[in-house]
């Protein structure tokens, strides 16, 4: 089922969900290894990964968007849980989509007033800018610890729906029909 049904995501969300997942996790370790090499050559392997993998989770983020708004309606909530519960879970998507679209828009202008793409992509001297003399780079580096505590909340909520209240939730957001 493409579609989410009342109950379970549909394939095309579970699918947009877990590319972004994975796409996310390499985006934080290659960012992060990055911003600790010295080394410019290094650095330019890295980013060179870095920046198409932003962009594509800026795309999917997008999709993501507008396959809600135009074709699709999420399941229905199966929870009992508390209000401030279901209010936390609700904020953090939220700022999961902020961050995300922040992260994209300080990536895309510390790239753009650096002149680091030149490098990145076949052209320039070689060398890399110092990325800490543009102002970009301190909230694309304050959104990428901010991710980083979203998907410790995001998935320390699912966990514990999944071992402590044992209620099947981590299911709706899987492929086939379990749950």
């Amino acid at each position: 089922m493409m579609k989410s049904t009342s109950t379970k995501y549909g394939t095309v969300a579970v699918t947009i969900h877990w590319i972004s997942a994975l796409v996310i996790f390499v985006l934080l370790v290659s960012g992060f290894r990055a911003g600790s090499l010295t080394n410019g050559a290094d650095k330019a392997d890295i980013l060179s990964l870095h920046v198409p993998l932003g962009l594509t989770i800026l795309l999917l983020t997008v999709l993501r968007v507008a396959w809600w708004v135009l074709a699709d309606k999420k399941p229905i909530s199966q929870s009992s849980d508390p209000a401030w519960q279901t209010f936390s879970a609700k904020a953090v998507h939220v700022i999961f989509y902020i961050v995300i679209f922040g992260m994209a828009a300080s990536g895309i202008g510390l790239i753009a007033l650096s002149g680091a793409g030149a490098v990145l992509f076949g052209g320039g001297d070689g060398t890399l800018p110092n990325f800490h003399d543009y102002l970009p780079r301190t909230p694309h580096g304050i959104g990428a610890r901010l991710m980083v505590l979203l998907i410790v909340a995001h998935a320390g909520a699912a966990l514990y729906h999944h071992f402590i209240k044992k209620d099947g939730l981590i299911w709706r957001m899987w492929f086939g029909s379990k749950g």
